[in-house]
């Protein structure tokens, strides 16, 4: 859960089954309010708070040899140039892998980005003023996640 905020993403991933969730988020004041918000629902098991910025968030899960499967990414949606900063990062991280799916959720007339070197998005899916971009490395067709 990259630019984490609340946690919300990670707390319902981790509610519907997920193993492991990383709320990365820069902000002390929400890495704060993420750990409160898991202490406030009782759970420890495979929440990490990442208090860092994003390229040294990645160097240090990239040493612990973390790999995602699901990467959700949200940043403050004035921040545009966050998206594609942070889409070819990941690109060119150890932290995605070939099934690894990473979504960006961004305004409805805001385009991240269709293709991040091996990255590339192969679903936009809008909902009102809203829009989720769906990554994957590799040449994908349109798929189902």
């Amino acid at each position: 859960d990259l630019f984490a905020g609340s946690g919300a993403i990670g707390i319902e991933a981790l509610s519907r089954g997920a193993k492991d969730v990383y709320f990365v988020e820069n902000s002390q004041a929400a890495a704060e309010a993420i750990r409160a918000n898991l202490k406030n629902l009782g759970i420890s098991n495979g929440s990490h708070v990442v208090e860092d910025d994003l390229p040294h968030a990645f160097w240090r899960m990239e040493r612990q040899k973390i790999a995602a499967d699901v990467v959700f990414i949200d940043p403050p949606y004035r921040m545009k140039e966050a998206y594609p900063a942070t889409l070819r990062a990941l690109a060119d991280s150890s932290i995605i892998w070939a099934m690894s799916v990473v979504i960006a959720e961004h305004e409805k007339k805001f385009d991240p980005g269709e293709e991040f070197g091996p990255l590339r998005r192969f679903r936009l899916l809008v909902q009102g003023s809203i829009a989720l971009s769906f990554y994957r490395m590799g040449n994908v067709s349109e798929a189902r996640v």
